[in-house]
């Protein structure tokens, strides 16, 4: 199942009133996620940086980076959907292109997860574009 793209996942916030919605949406957009075959759940494919596990493995399919990831926290799932919905599929330029700080702020989603899942969401943000920074070469 294709997740939902960055400004379908935007209107479909604006329905909820309050927090507790939003995060049942972003858990349901996790459980959704294609799971990762549990192979690639390796110490290369780790981020450091997380409070929970998360693992990300790259594949260049036609000039686009195709992602497959995990979490072992159904809330990281979710917040690695919101990821995949701006990342996925998309050129290595696109990646480093799109504006996910902006993305961020208009998900309204750093002010309402704890700090340490910021700092993690953050480093999923700094290995993906690694990753398309060393594609681009």
């Amino acid at each position: 199942m294709a997740l939902p793209s960055t400004a379908d996942i935007l209107e479909d916030l604006e329905f909820f009133d309050d927090w507790e919605e939003r995060y049942k949406y972003i858990i349901d957009l996790g459980q959704e996620m294609p799971k990762m075959d549990p192979q690639f759940h390796t110490q290369e494919r780790l981020v450091k940086g997380c409070q929970s596990n998360v693992w990300i493995n790259v594949t260049p399919i036609d000039g686009k980076l195709q992602f497959d990831v995990d979490s072992d926290a159904i809330i990281v799932r979710g917040l690695l959907a919101l990821v995949m919905a701006a990342y996925n599929d998309n050129t290595p330029q696109q990646i480093l292109d799109f504006d996910i700080q902006q993305y961020f702020e208009a998900l309204d989603l750093e002010q309402h997860i704890s700090p340490t899942r910021g700092n993690g969401l953050r480093a999923i943000v700094s290995k993906i574009r690694d990753f398309a920074s060393a594609a681009r070469l």
